[in-house]
């Protein structure tokens, strides 16, 4: 029978988790845009879901202190990831500059499968603001509760599940305003602000 204990953990776990996601970042937007495009949304919705899925899992069982042991790998994926930013972001910027022909037309322009994969898993595995969140602080504070950490970490898994399918899968409420090529020159503007603001960060932050 599951205990009352277990219950509160994973309730604690959900919210603690859906703070820490629910926020403007570089992984975010791009779910958003491809919602609103229609475009491998059930692909990018799996590999972010399932990439923090297993990163909450590796912070529940520790690993936070293997990687606060290698500053080395930090830094590396630190300097990496802010150069993978801002050249995403130099490529919304770029189609702010050109105007809303690439973007009124998406609905006829298909982005491949690998383009997808390998732009979600950089968004999401280059970035060490992740491993700083899930592993090493949700880890953290999943050991606070001894005997449901699991159910801690359940908890948030659950809530980043629920938030890249409703964002990934909602953004097509949002579709009546994106048919003009202004709103998409605004959301690439946007993008772009987010990729670079998100790059210094990471590099300030080292």
């Amino acid at each position: 029978m599951i205990s009352s204990g277990s219950v509160t953990a994973f309730a604690a776990g959900l919210m603690f988790g859906l703070s820490l996601i629910v926020v403007i970042g570089a992984q975010n937007t791009y779910v958003l845009r491809l919602g609103l495009q229609r475009q491998r949304v059930l692909t990018v919705v799996v590999l972010c879901a399932l990439s923090d899925v297993v990163l909450i899992a590796a912070g529940v069982a520790g690993a936070g202190a293997v990687l606060n042991g290698r500053p080395g790998l930090l830094q590396f994926v630190r300097i990496a990831g802010a150069a993978f930013l801002f050249c995403y972001g130099a490529l919304a910027a770029r189609r702010v500059l050109r105007g809303g022909a690439v973007a009124s037309s998406s609905d006829t322009v298909t982005t491949s499968f690998a383009a997808v994969v390998g732009t979600a898993l950089a968004l999401t595995w280059l970035n060490p603001g992740v491993y700083l969140d899930t592993v090493v602080l949700l880890g953290s504070v999943s050991h606070t509760r001894a005997g449901n950490q699991w159910w801690f970490g359940g908890g948030a898994a659950l809530g980043s599940v629920l938030w890249f399918t409703a964002l990934g899968y909602g953004a097509r409420l949002l579709a009546p305003v994106f048919r003009r090529p202004r709103a998409w020159q605004g959301l690439d503007a946007f993008v772009a602000l987010v990729m670079v603001m998100t790059g210094l960060r990471i590099l300030m932050d080292g």
